[in-house]
Order: C-alpha cells, then structure tokens, then sequence
C-alpha cells in the first residue's frame, strides 16, 4: 500500500505538539484548537485504516518498511494486524475525546497539550511497530511524558510521589525486558531486530522457558499485573482528567499488547510453560482488584482498582493460548480501554463541579448532570459485562477459553464480576442517585457541549460493539490465528 496511513496516525501528535510548543503561551484558544484539529486528524486516520483493514492483504496490513541501521539489522518497519489495529483506533479514540475533556485546562495548555501528543505518538508507535528496536523505543517515549503531566498538572496531594512511583516501576520493568529482547537477538544469530523474522528464529526450549518471564512480567508491569500493579491506582488518581484516560484507556493496554507481541509470539513454548503462574497472578487480579475497590471512599480509587481487576481479565485471556480466551482479550483491550476512558472521564466531570471525591459526600447528581449519569451506567453496565454491551462480547470468550484450560481459575474469576456489580451500582446509588448534600444544592452546573460530545462517543461506541460484534470480533480472530500458528508449533 502506497499511502503511508500508519505513519502519518504515528507522527501527527508529536508532529503537532512541536508545532503548538512555538506558539506563545498566551494564543491559548489557538493551542487548543491545534490540539483539537490535530486529535481529530489522528481519529479519522486511524477509523479509516480500521474500516479498510479487510480490504488489504495479507496478515499484517499497511505495511511499511525501510532500512535504518543496516548494520545493526534495525528498520522502520510498521503494519497492523487483527490484535493491533483496534487498538490503533482505541488511541485515537482516547486521543480525541481527552482534549475535548481538557478544552477548558488553564494552566500552562499549551505545554500540556505538547506533552499529551508525544505521549500519543509513543503509545501509536508501539501498537505498529514491527521491528523491536523500534517498539522499544516507542515504549520509553510514551512512557517519559507521563511523569511531567502527573507531576505537573496532577492532583497536588499525591503527584510527585504517584509520578516518582510510575515512573521507577515502569522503567525496572522495561529494564528487565530490554535484557531479555537483548538475549533473543543474540541468540537468534539473525542479525535483525525485525520481529517478523524473530518469529521463525527457533529458539530451544531452555532459552524460551529462561527468558520468557523477563520478557512477559517485564512488560505486564505496565499492564498492572499482580503483584506489580502498585504503582497503578497511585498514578490514576493523581493523573489530570485526560492524561487518567489515556493512562488506563490505553497505556496499560501497551503493556498487554507489549507482553503478548514480545513474550508470547517471540517465546511460545516458554509461554506454555509459565502460564499456569500467569493463570493464578491474573486471577489474584480480578479478585482481589475489584475487592479493594468495592471499599474505597474515593471515587477515583474505585475507577483505578476496577481497571487492575479487568486488566486481569486480559491476562487472564492471553494465559489460556487458545482461540476464545485470546480473541476476548483482544476484544477486551478495545473494551476495557473505551470503558476506563469514560469512567475517568465522568468523575473529572464530577469532580471539577463538587471539588470533592468523597463518595459518601456526593448524591443528587442526576439532577443536574443527566447525561452523566447515563454515561456512568453504561460504563458501569459494561463494567458487570451485561449482555447487549462490549464487555459482555468481551468477558464471555475468555471465560469460554478460561473454562477449557483450567476451569477452577474460571470459578474464582467469576468472583470479581459480581464484586464488580455491587461496586458500580453503590456509586451509581450514592453519587447520581438519592438527595443532593445541601452544599451543592444550586451550586453545581450542567456539562459543556464538548463533555457531551466525549460522553456520547464512548457510550455509543461500546453500545455498537455489544449489539453488533461483527464490527470487531472477526478482525481480532485474524489476529488470534497469527498467535495460534506460533503457538500451536509448539
């Protein structure tokens, strides 16, 4: 394919965030409609790619590659397939509707927005990355920025810590995964970082078993495995409204992503072995994730564990190797991501009205935000994985696929999801329902036409996923079946 669509998605923000660096601090409206022009850019792109997907050929699509360091065997070399490209639009998706959530963010927007965009640009260049120089260096781009806009324009209580905390996890994670991508080079004797070609290096069984868990347990650090998950909710809370978005919409599925391209498609016969563990620490997340946020008082502790409990899920979805748990976590990336967008999205919303998260001193709020409100229950409808929703397509095959390799994990998993129901309509009693506390009472405001906007999107979105999951699901099966034939050769 002649035009270079992934390119062009990748390079956009960072592209874009150069640009809005030059001008004056002051042209703040001009700043943000850059911004805006540039997400949106970036969101048509990456629809377009994902509704021609099945009109390219072969099983990676929009293919580029060209030669970097020869030397070294590192090239630019991007494609998508059946597993990457939804989330290739998830990005988009998080992109867009965060800067219409930060339209009204004062202080310093411009640096804010710059910082926001090479986030993006790192986040894109990971989901397309073919070469593993390459999806390294994407990796640590996307994960720098979000220190600055933690520590910067977070919540002032918990910042410099979450931000110092996220950080360091982060980096000894992806630390200890360079050294095992290091050894695979090596050891493949190709010459190439290409990971295409590193699939087919033929790695013994002893390197595979050894080096695996660097790999996988490196990268899952960012998908908030157990008991590496720590650093999560700290960095959720403390996160500004869109940077919590794109935090749990979309960074924690680059740690999952990152595991499963790397670890799983490069080390398969190391992924059959070590993934009983994977099973039990997964399950520990579903669990134990959705127990500690069914007792938090802070509105956005309960968001932040609830996306350690269903990250689990996709764990848990990668660990079965078989085609349903794989296909649901695919599907429950994309879910989970357009999910933990809204629910962030809903309780910036709230909070930037009752200056407070404290759900036992909110109530009443449907009045007044009904839009809201309705934006929260749907969240929360997927949340439960209720039929006619995306989590429901999303849950139902990982527990299928769950069921067929270890029935007992699938028992104790299903725990998390009635912990999870009791959870989200708690809040959806205590903070949207009830009567209003009489200090907010003529004090709190409606939403702008740009919240609504970002409300109805992620709604509808995971509405059309839930009715019609031929919008997606054949598109991850062809994933699915690039990982089954690395695996099934074992």
């Amino acid at each position: 394919m002649d035009f270079p669509v992934l390119s062009i998605i990748t390079f956009t923000p960072i592209v874009a965030g150069m640009v809005i660096l030059c001008l004056p601090a002051h042209r703040k409206r001009e700043i943000r409609i850059l911004a805006l022009v540039a997400a949106t850019i970036a969101l048509l792109l990456s629809a377009w790619a994902y509704f021609t997907f099945g009109q390219a050929q072969g099983d990676y699509r929009f293919e580029e590659q060209y030669a970097w360091i020869p030397a070294l065997g590192i090239s630019y070399h991007v494609g998508v397939n059946g597993i990457s490209m939804p989330l290739v639009l998830l990005t988009g998706i998080v992109i867009f509707t965060g800067v219409l959530i930060s339209w009204n963010i004062d202080d310093r927007p411009r640096e804010f927005f710059a910082f926001l965009f090479v986030l993006a640009t790192g986040v894109f260049g990971v989901f397309v990355a073919l070469d593993l120089f390459h999806l390294f260096f994407f990796y640590e781009i996307a994960v720098f920025p979000m220190f600055l806009l933690i520590a910067i324009w977070g919540w002032k209580v918990t910042r410099e810590y979450a931000a110092m905390k996220l950080t360091l996890y982060l980096f000894i994670g992806s630390v200890i995964a360079l050294v095992g991508a290091l050894a695979m080079y090596f050891m493949s004797g190709l010459n190439t970082f290409d990971l295409l070609a590193l699939e087919q290096a033929g790695f013994s069984t002893a390197f595979q078993r050894f080096w695996f868990p660097f790999v996988f347990f490196g990268f899952a650090v960012l998908g908030g495995i157990f008991p590496f998950h720590n650093w999560s909710p700290d960095g959720h809370v403390a996160a500004p409204t869109a940077v919590s978005m794109f935090h749990a919409g979309v960074l924690m599925k680059l740690g999952a992503f990152a595991a499963l391209r790397v670890g799983i498609m490069l080390l398969p016969e190391g992924a059959q072995f070590w993934s009983p563990l994977i099973i039990i620490l997964a399950t520990i997340n579903v669990v134990y994730g959705a127990s500690i946020a069914m007792v938090q008082s802070d509105f956005k502790y309960v968001i932040g564990f609830s996306s350690v409990s269903h990250m689990g899920l996709v764990m848990l979805g990668f660990a079965t190797l078989n085609k349903d748990g794989l296909t649901g976590a695919g599907l429950q990336m994309f879910s989970h991501g357009v999910m933990t967008a809204l629910f962030f999205a809903v309780v910036g919303m709230v909070y930037d009205r009752a200056h407070t998260r404290e759900i036992p001193k909110l109530g009443g709020f449907a009045k007044v935000m009904p839009l809201v409100a309705v934006g929260f229950i749907v969240g929360g409808l997927v949340s439960m994985g209720m039929p006619g929703f995306s989590g429901f397509v999303a849950e139902f095959p990982i527990f299928m696929g769950l069921w067929q390799k270890q029935p007992v994990a699938a028992l104790i998993a299903v725990v998390g999801i009635v912990i999870t129901a009791a959870y989200v309509m708690r809040i959806v009693r205590q903070v949207f329902f009830g009567k209003m506390p009489e200090a907010f009472e003529g004090k709190v405001g409606g939403v702008t036409t740009f919240d609504k906007i970002a409300l109805v999107l992620l709604s509808g979105i995971m509405i059309s996923i839930g009715v019609m999951p031929s919008l997606m699901a054949p598109m991850v099966e062809t994933g699915t079946e690039i990982i089954l034939r690395l695996v099934g050769g074992v």
